[in-house]
């Protein structure tokens, strides 16, 4: 049985190769919103296995979504991923201790973001 991965991210060529990626590779169903306020309310209607989450995006960013998804009854206990260009150690503590589970660096290689997710999972 294949999970959904819901992916968050406003830059419209990375939402293209992460999903086909996933739905070649990995055999997810992916789901994809362009903005933080999109993705939350997809998460909430849809309750997706896993979130891919990008942290720099304009209105609402990725740690702005994150809160929301963290205090909400109904995505809290959905997993997250951050997907960012900044990970030094401080930042990746930073991200960490928001509530995500783990952290890929962008540009991401896409032939090895399915196992990057799975591993995340404990898959």
């Amino acid at each position: 049985m294949s999970q959904t991965v819901l992916i968050i991210d406003d830059d419209e060529d990375i939402l293209f190769v992460a999903d086909r990626c996933l739905q070649l590779q990995g055999k997810w169903q992916v789901l994809t919103a362009s903005s933080g306020t999109e993705g939350f309310t997809i998460a909430k209607q849809q309750q997706p296995d896993v979130i891919l989450l990008d942290l720099i995006m304009p209105g609402v960013d990725g740690e702005a979504t994150m809160k929301m998804l963290k205090n909400d009854i109904m995505t809290t206990e959905i997993p997250v991923i951050l997907m960012t260009a900044k990970n030094s150690p401080q930042e990746r503590s930073l991200y960490l201790g928001l509530g995500a589970i783990a952290i890929i660096n962008k540009p991401f290689e896409p032939l090895e973001i399915s196992d990057q997710i799975s591993n995340a999972l404990g898959n």
